[in-house]
């Protein structure tokens, strides 16, 4: 494999740093394995070096010694070079190449800096030997202290595959248009100095290309965002969308969508709004508003499918698969969740992950709204099917974590009956603890001295029903009523059960009980769109927060 700079450039101070070249006179195994592993480390970060073998170290380039390496040894060589690159743990392989210079041939080993610091080689090369770490101190490699080999240890963890260097492009293959437009959605003031400095420029201080100035390459996330066609570089980066027309799957049409990450996401949900959701409405008794819901809630959908294109691994041929069903959808990526995250995990209403497998990737999602990267991805999902009156979504994987598959269940007519017979049921059941919360106690006394007045089941639910009605029409809302949108989350949350303000903040996405959360649940309160559940005794452990009708037509307004 050829060099990516010119042997005048890499004896050129100007463009390699003499700490980064390392002269051998001749071919000695043990030396360049230590050699070789040290730059692997990288400790300074200065993109590796180069060992340079047919030159006396001591005596310089120009020094008329020089032999060079014998032409019969270099099959010899480089076998051994690969077998040195084994004995590197992990197994490391840098680049060689054989070149002439002033008439002399040399072996020229380019060693980048590796992607699973900290390597370690053996400080002697026989059957029974310690390893150590090296490193590079000035134009010497050394054995690494204890200090280095923590620094290597905290600083350089396995690099992320969206975060690595893609050896297979170059710095053409990001396109400047992608990338400006990207930076005019998120508001960045890279934006207004693109004209101003060089392409090259733009991509570092994106950190979108890595390497020595010699040999700048894309990084994975880079492409996988800004390169038009990122599936010729990821054979599995793209959506595919498949229309089961019957529950056997004989009948299907099928759509892919592939291009940057951004626009796939984009398409793929802009296809399934168009195609796939759909609003129905029906008529409830007892209530002037009819109810409206989706099959599917949009944003349930939002959730899951950036939560793949997030969390799945690009090394993987497979595409993401999102099956449409008469009753589900199923949306499929690979692999699994990484640990400690598994199937019991995933049934839980708040799942935490401590790692995450494409850092970068969700950085760039993040800038564009599309996800929070707080795990608060599945606690969404099934808020939004709660809110919509969908059943609940199932999550799952394999004890070996092949896969992650998100199901979502359709909105069925079944659903909607129970719905129906909710609000026939809240209706009866919501006026005595509205009363009894009210601030004005003249209405419950009110309200109690008519209850003792009636004597059969159907007087009091015509008694109740009388009011409820009476009641909805007096409630209006003007223009100067403007909720926030968590008091909106809130109240569609206690449109469908009652919740402590523990289980509140947990569906908002938080850990524990915040602020804001507090705020909004207090001016719901004193608005009257939230009351008590048991009012008699508002610091009970028990307490949750009952929608009521005020707030149920603030909904449906």
């Amino acid at each position: 494999m050829r060099l990516p700079i010119s042997i005048k450039q890499l004896f050129s101070s100007n463009v390699i740093e003499t700490e980064r070249v390392e002269l051998k006179k001749g071919w000695n195994p043990q030396d360049i394995i230590h050699s070789l592993c040290a730059f692997a480390n990288d400790i300074n970060n200065f993109g590796g070096g180069y060992i340079v073998v047919g030159i006396d170290e001591k005596s310089g380039l120009q020094n008329p010694n020089n032999v060079g390496i014998n032409e019969n040894e270099i099959d010899k060589v480089q076998k051994e070079l690969y077998e040195l690159s084994h004995k590197i743990l992990p197994n490391y392989f840098p680049i060689s190449s054989i070149e002439k210079y002033e008439g002399k041939i040399l072996l020229i080993i380019w060693c980048p800096g590796g992607e699973a610091r900290p390597y370690k080689a053996p400080k002697e090369l026989g059957k029974k030997t310690e390893y150590k770490v090296y490193v590079r101190r000035g134009a010497l490699t050394v054995e690494a202290k204890r200090e280095d080999e923590n620094t290597l240890f905290e600083v350089f963890p396995r690099v992320p595959f969206d975060d690595r260097i893609n050896i297979n492009s170059n710095i053409e293959s990001l396109d400047k248009s992608l990338i400006s437009s990207f930076l005019q959605e998120v508001q960045s003031e890279l934006y207004n100095e693109i004209e101003n400095g060089t392409f090259v420029d733009l991509c570092k201080q994106m950190n979108i290309i890595r390497g020595p100035n010699e040999y700048l390459k894309p990084i994975n996330c880079g492409l996988l965002f800004f390169n038009l066609h990122p599936e010729k570089y990821f054979k599995g980066a793209k959506i595919e969308i498949v229309h089961y027309k019957d529950s056997i799957g004989d009948k299907f049409s099928e759509n892919i969508f592939s291009g940057p990450l951004q626009y796939q996401i984009k398409s793929a949900l802009l296809h399934i709004k168009n195609s796939v959701i759909t609003e129905e409405i029906v008529k409830v008794p007892y209530q002037a508003e009819a109810l409206r819901y989706f099959n599917y809630p949009y944003i349930a959908i939002e959730e899951a499918l950036v939560n793949a294109v997030y969390h799945r691994s690009y090394e993987d041929l497979n595409s993401i698969e999102i099956s449409v069903f008469p009753d589900k959808i199923q949306i499929l990526s690979f692999p699994g969740p990484l640990p400690p995250v598994d199937n019991n995990e995933l049934q839980k209403n708040k799942v935490i992950a401590r790692n995450y497998r494409n850092r970068r990737i969700g950085d760039f999602l993040k800038e564009l709204n599309l996800t929070e990267g707080r795990s608060t991805g599945l606690p969404k999902i099934r808020m939004a099917l709660k809110n919509n009156g969908s059943p609940e979504p199932l999550f799952e994987t394999n004890a070996a974590r092949d896969y992650f598959l998100v199901t979502l269940y359709s909105h069925s007519e079944k659903s909607v009956d129970q719905e129906t017979n909710h609000f026939k049921m809240s209706a009866n059941e919501e006026l005595t603890p509205y009363y009894a919360s009210n601030i004005n106690n003249r209405k419950k006394i009110i309200s109690e001295k008519l209850f003792r007045g009636t004597s059969t089941q159907q007087e009091k639910n015509g008694f109740y029903n009388n009011i409820i009605q009476n009641q909805t029409k007096s409630i209006s809302f003007p223009n100067v009523v403007r909720l926030n949108n968590i008091q909106v989350e809130i109240l569609k949350m206690c449109n469908f059960q009652n919740l402590s303000t523990l289980e509140i903040s947990n569906i908002l996405g938080y850990g524990v009980i915040t602020r804001n959360v507090k705020n909004a649940l207090t001016e719901l309160l004193e608005m009257g769109f939230l009351m008590y559940l048991y009012p008699e005794k508002p610091r009970s452990s028990k307490q949750k927060f009952v929608i009521t009708i005020k707030g149920k037509s603030y909904l449906h307004n």
